[in-house]
Formats: C-alpha cells, structure tokens, sequence
C-alpha cells in the first residue's frame, strides 16, 4: 500500500525533466554477436547491479535480544514466518515503528487529499513525539482528523507498553497480542451497512461495545446480545455453511457442480454440467456450457473466499469452443477476484478450460484448521479391497511357508477379511491351505485394522 506522499515524493519527474534524465541510448552491438552471448552479458550486468545480502550471522549474535513479528502462522511443515520490521494495523493506519516513512494508499489518487492526511500525522508525530513511520490505508480517504489521531494515539499508548515490557519482561516474552477475532474483523469490515451485529458471548460483547465505542460510536447502537438458548451458529445458517465448506463437492443453482480436492502442492477445482443440459428452446450445447462456467466462476471465488484456499488453485472448466466465451470466462474470475481481499491474480492457460489462480496465503484453510487426516486411510481417502487384502496375505504366507516346519498356521484378521476368505475369496484360502499342506485356522480380531494381517505358528 506504499504509495506517493501528498507532496509528490516519489511520483514521476516532468516530461522535461524526463529527457534531461534518461539514460543514453546503447551503443550498437558488435555484428555476429548471438543472442546467447548478449544474454550472458546482460546477466552479468544484472549480477554487478545487484547488492550482495548480508549473511545472517554477520546481523545477529548469539545471545542478542531481538523483537520480532509473527506475519505467518506455521502451515504444514513450514514454519512461522517473523519479521524484525514490526508493524501494528488500526482502522484507518498501519504503525511501523522501526522506519521513518509516511506512506499512502496509492488509491487515494487526490492530491489535495493526501497532502491533508500527511499533514495530519506529520503534526501528531511532531507534538506527541511518535516514532516510527506510518501507512495511511484507502480507508482513511475522507475521513475526519478526530478518527485518525484516534488510531495514532492508540498506537502511541501501544507502543509504550511494548517498550515498557521489553525493559522488564525476561525473554522470551509476549510483548504484545493482536485484539481477538471479532474486534479484528470489525476494524477491518465494519461500515453503515451492517443493521446488526450479534453476539452470544458476555465478556466478547463487552470488548466489541467497548471497541465500536471508540472507532464508530454512532453503529454502538447495532452491537446486540444473543440470549436465545438456540445456538447462534444454527439460528443465522452459519454451521450449514461451514459444513458445505467441508465437503468437496459443491452443488450450483442450475444443476451443475465443483468439485474441489486440496492437495500438498496445490487445489484441483473441476466444473461439471451435472443434471444441467440447458434449455430446450435454448439452442447450443456452448451457450449450456458458458452458462455453467460462468455460474460455476461465481461460485468458485466465493468458496476460495468462504474455505481460505491459497497457494496455486488450478481451475478446470468445461471445454470452450469459441475463443471469445473463453475470454467471457476468463474477464468473470479476474472481475470476481476484485473482491477478494487477499492478493490474488489468474491466468489462462490453455484453450481446454484451464485457469490458474495464485493466491496470497497467509494461514491455513479452513479444512486444514478444521479436520485432520482420517486414520483409518492415512488420509488417502481409500483403502485396498478385501481381494487384494487376501491376495497379499497368500503372498505373505508363500514367503514363510518353507519355515513351518510342521506346525499349524494360524491366521489373525479383520473380521470383513475373514468373511472374504470363506466366501468371494474362498479360492484364495484353498491355494493358501495347498501352500502350507494342511488346514489353516482363521480368527477374526475387531481391533485389527482392514489391511493388517497377523500370521501365527502353532
């Protein structure tokens, strides 16, 4: 969100100065030169310009005292990422008390604008004596110079405190703990078009009218306490939704479906027609399959929203004859992915109905945070079939059958395996018997799982 002050630092020089400063025309290259060696040597150009990074070991010490940021919470097997840049967002700035800069939104595109809202805070910083640097958000645009010294004497007392742990706290230490959930989505999302906000829990509907007290105190009004004994989720559909997000298929209005598979490396999106073939007077199977991706677009970015999905998301349309209907198709995710809050950007890839979205990802999705691998499968989603399962254990028993040396056999299963072996498989348990040259007893054992086998001598 860094943009240009109000005082045009930063923003581009005039035309005249533009010719006074551009750079001189390169000198013609030498004839017979391949493209090869004019890649190298631009490379090497690249390599001289660019500044070495410092090794870490030359920046810290061990046993110095550092104050970091969390920025990423840990996702699978990586960890949390943290920053020594430290940063503290309000509703309408964001406080960085290690960098002296005043940035702003570069969407705030008045000039008059940004110069009255650097003013604002250069006259804070100057009286109060704030450290630091500082943001000023889209959000700020318009607004009054009472709601922004509300967010930088907020920062002010914050960062007192900090300091005033770090001085007495022994490390390592918590200095400071983001507001909870609900005040954050407030100072984020808040605005006049809410008609209610409801909450069930005592000690948060305290804080939040407390909160909405001082950022928007004309909305206090709107802050309600949920006293039905019904829980709130199910009373507002909240829980189905969450449950719909759970599942991997998801249902369209005209008939059709996603599906939508999470993976390690990325998430796999498949559209189908399903139970939708279009109108009868309607024509074309084309205008059947735009109609389905377009309605599927929709409802795509808004489960990427609603599930927090990041990372590479893989898009997999219907198949599109005609190059402007993938172009339709296309301009719909891009004009969807606008209000999505989270950086995000998509390309297509392939004239089969292929779209890749990449998306910031900044914590886990909500199946991640949700649900966990199914024990019983490892998380695979499917375990081997009662043949296969007797398959392997005449396998197993071929191996050892040498080694028995006249004792009896004995075989410990699931009971579903034990019932396979007596019926469909029986033919499987007769090689077995013939592999060992006498009967074979088998038990069946509850507490063992579908693909384990346990082989005994007796």
């Amino acid at each position: 969100m860094n943009g240009q002050d109000g005082n045009g630092a930063g923003s581009a020089a005039s035309e005249g100065e533009a010719e006074r400063t551009a750079a001189p025309e390169p000198a013609s290259r030498p004839a017979g030169r391949s493209e090869r060696d004019r890649d190298r040597d631009r490379r090497s150009r690249e390599r001289e310009r660019t500044p070495p990074t410092a090794k870490i070991e030359d920046l810290l010490s061990e046993g110095q005292e550092v104050v970091v940021q969390v920025v990423k919470e840990p996702l699978g097997t990586k960890g949390a990422r943290i920053t020594s840049h430290l940063s503290l967002p309000g509703r309408f700035l964001v406080y960085m008390p290690t960098v002296d800069h005043i940035g702003i939104s570069r969407k705030i595109d008045s000039r008059d604008e940004r110069r009255r809202l650097r003013g604002i805070v250069l006259r804070f910083r100057e009286q109060s004596g704030l450290p630091g640097g500082v943001i000023i958000r889209t959000a700020a645009a318009n607004r009054s110079e009472e709601d922004l010294l509300a967010d930088l004497t907020y920062f002010q007392q914050v960062w007192t405190e900090v300091q005033r742990r770090r001085e007495t706290e022994r490390t390592p230490a918590v200095l400071f703990r983001e507001e909870s959930l609900v005040t954050k989505l407030l100072r984020d999302l808040l605005n006049e078009q809410y008609s209610a906000i409801r909450i069930d829990d005592e000690a948060e509907y305290r804080r939040v009218t407390q909160f909405v007290g001082r950022i928007m105190p004309n909305m206090i009004g709107r802050v309600k306490r949920y006293t039905k004994d019904y829980p709130i989720f199910d009373e507002y559909g909240v829980q189905n939704e969450i449950d719909k997000a759970l599942r991997s298929k998801v249902w369209l209005k005209s008939g059709g479906y996603i599906v939508i598979n999470q993976t390690e490396a990325l998430v796999a999106i498949d559209v189908n027609t399903g139970r939708y073939i279009g109108k009868k007077s309607a024509g074309r199977l084309e205008d059947t399959i735009v109609k389905t991706n377009l309605e599927a677009v929709k409802e795509i970015v808004r489960q990427i929203r609603l599930r927090d999905l990041g990372g590479i998301i893989v898009l997999d349309l219907i198949d599109m004859e005609e190059k402007k209907n993938r172009q339709k198709v296309a301009q719909a995710v891009e004009q969807e992915l606008r209000k999505d809050r989270a950086p995000s950007k998509s390309v297509q890839v392939s004239d089969f109905g292929l779209i890749i979205i990449t998306r910031k990802r900044v914590k886990s999705s909500l199946e991640r945070q949700l649900t966990e691998p199914c024990p019983y499968c490892s998380g695979t989603g499917t375990i081997k079939t009662s043949a296969t399962i007797c398959y392997d254990i005449l396998t197993e028993v071929k191996k050892v059958s040498g080694d028995l040396d006249g004792y009896s056999l004995v075989l410990r299963v699931n009971p579903e395996i034990a019932r396979a072996l007596k019926e469909e498989s029986r033919s499987v348990f007769k090689e077995l018997e013939a592999s060992v040259g006498r009967p074979v007893t088998v038990r069946s054992d509850e507490q063992l799982h579908h693909e384990q086998f346990d082989l005994m001598a007796i």
